[in-house]
This record gives C-alpha cells, sequence and structure tokens, in this order.
C-alpha cells in the first residue's frame, strides 16, 4: 500500500477512469473524488451521472459534485482535506488560482497530447485528423492559464494509419494513468523534473463545432479520409445527399478518380465517392434517427443511391 501522498481527484469523462482506478489499486489514499453534477439525458431527461462518478462509487470513494468550484462553499470542503496532490482530468470547469493552490506539492494534469502541440479540448481528434503519425500524454504542474503549465513527463504512443480517435483515446487514457503513477513516484522521492513549455511551438485544438464535421470533397483524399476516422466515433464525419445528412463512421483510401463528390461506385465493400485527388470508400454510414449501418446496405434501401449521384 502507498500511503505517502494523499490525493484529491478531480474528473469527469470515461478518459479520467483509468486514472483513477490506477490510483485506487496503487494504495493512494483518495480523500475526494469532485465531478460535475448529474445531467439530464435522454428522452426522459433523467439525471445521469458521469462516468467517473460511477466508477468512483464502485470503488467506494466519496464524491463531491459542486455545479461551480468558484464558490467559498465548494472551496471551503476542498480546503478541508489537506491533501499533497490534486489529479485533475477532464474536468470540465477551469480551476481559479484558490483550487489550484491547495495542495502541499501540486496540482497535475493529464493531458492527451504531446505539449505545447494541441493545447485545447480536443487534442486527440486533431491529431488523428492532421495525420500526425505520433501522439501521447502530458502530466504538467496546472497553472492559470490553458494547458500552459510545466511539463513533469511525457509519453508517447504511435498512430496508426487507420486507428480512430476512439481508438487512441482509450489507449491514451490507459498510458495518462501509467504516467501518473511514474510521476507521483517521483514527485514522493523529490525527483519530479519541471520542463517550461516552449510557447513558440504551441499549437490549439478547440471543441468540435458542428460545422467542422462537414467533410469537404474538394479536398485530397488522405485529408477527407483522415477527417472521417478522426470523428469517428464522435461527434462524426457528416456530408449530405439530397438534403439528408448522413454522418461517415467509418472509410478507406481508393485510388479511383472522379469530380468531388461524385458516387464512383456502388459495392458489397462501399461506395467510392471522387475527391480532390483520388477518392474515399465509404464503409459505415448513419443516417438521421438511425443507427449504423454499413454503406450497402443504406443503398439498398435507397435505391436511388447509385453511381453518378453527387454528396456535398
Amino acid at each position: 500500500m502507498n500511503q505517502s501522498l494523499r490525493i484529491l481527484f478531480m474528473g469527469t469523462s470515461d478518459f479520467a477512469v483509468p486514472a483513477l482506478e490506477a490510483l485506487r489499486l496503487a494504495g493512494y489514499p483518495i480523500a475526494l473524488v469532485v465531478t460535475q453534477p448529474d445531467k439530464p439525458a435522454g428522452r426522459g431527461l433523467e439525471l445521469k451521472s458521469s462516468p467517473l462518478k460511477k466508477a468512483a462509487l464502485e470503488l467506494g470513494l466519496e464524491v463531491f459534485q459542486p455545479e461551480k468550484i468558484k464558490t467559498a462553499e465548494a472551496l471551503e470542503r476542498l480546503q478541508s482535506l489537506a491533501v499533497d496532490v490534486a489529479v485533475v482530468v477532464a474536468y470540465g470547469q477551469i480551476l481559479p488560482a484558490s483550487v489550484l493552490q491547495l495542495p502541499k506539492l501540486a496540482c497535475l494534469n493529464i493531458h492527451g497530447s504531446i505539449l505545447p502541440k494541441y493545447r485545447g479540448a480536443a487534442p486527440i481528434h486533431y491529431a488523428v485528423m492532421n495525420g500526425e503519425k505520433e501522439t501521447g500524454v502530458t502530466i504538467m504542474y496546472m497553472n492559470e492559464k490553458m494547458d500552459e503549465g510545466d511539463i513533469l513527463l511525457v509519453k508517447t504512443t504511435p498512430i496508426g494509419p487507420e486507428e480512430t480517435t476512439g481508438e487512441i483515446h482509450d489507449r491514451l487514457a490507459k498510458l495518462g494513468s501509467q504516467g501518473l503513477l511514474e510521476a507521483l513516484k517521483l514527485l514522493g522521492q523529490g525527483k519530479a523534473p519541471r520542463t517550461p513549455q516552449d510557447p513558440s511551438k504551441a499549437s490549439y485544438a478547440p471543441s468540435i463545432k458542428r460545422e467542422f464535421c462537414r467533410l469537404d470533397w474538394h479536398s485530397p483524399a488522405p485529408r477527407v479520409f483522415n477527417r472521417v476516422r478522426g470523428l469517428s466515433p464522435w461527434p462524426g464525419a457528416e456530408t449530405s445527399w439530397k438534403r439528408v445528412d448522413l454522418k461517415i463512421h467509418k472509410a478507406a483510401l481508393d485510388n479511383r478518380k472522379g469530380k468531388p463528390g461524385e458516387v464512383l461506385e456502388v459495392s458489397k465493400e462501399g461506395v467510392i465517392v471522387g475527391a480532390g485527388i483520388d477518392s474515399v470508400r465509404l464503409i459505415e454510414i448513419q443516417p438521421p434517427g438511425k443507427k449504423k449501418m454499413s454503406a450497402f446496405d443504406f443503398t439498398l434501401g435507397h435505391p436511388d443511391f447509385k453511381q453518378g449521384e453527387t454528396l456535398s
């Protein structure tokens, strides 16, 4: 059992779950888990707990869900804990200096990129969409600026040529938990490095907006393909056919030539669509209000979706 550092854990999404589980397994005393309030979801608008809350309760940990972390009541609760380290992973609220300064040793964040590249809310999406060959996680010391804190350590992993954001997300979540344990060990030994980021190498990955999901068929096929896998499984790349928006969840590259957006071939292997250079094979499609299906199955239900049609 590791009793050296008392931990405050703050997070919300499923990206944070492996880190919390790793801390628990390693025996770190977790004073409190802070997560976002339950939110209404589904048709019945029933309150739904965050993935981290569910994990914390399964681990027998105490959970705190303030509407705003900046309130005096929330700060008083956190001050009473007397923690050594705060760990923040995809929490969803900006932390004020009063919270960042609470831990005796450090307030650490697990960020899903190799900082200073891809600061911001969607680093994994942008790394995949931009065709990066490598990504990773950064364990950094938090400050009041967005993802600009000093770096404690970085762990890297390759991005496969066909991997999606969802696949990289899950691998980085586990890699982040490993990096966190290494970082805490260094902190406990008084050997944790602190490397300032080079602002001249910084790039940004803001939240993905709906209009960003629209495919541009005039772009070269690799760019279209990378956008599809970079937006898969969420929020999903989009294209239109006869004013119907279709989400594209899986695709592949093809070297056939045609006009941008032109349907060149329909077969059991998928639907081949022309791009600015070469073409893209659509493999998995989701029509409005429907579940994902193979592109070929979609064409069976829509006989007029055939060679010569145009996507926009």
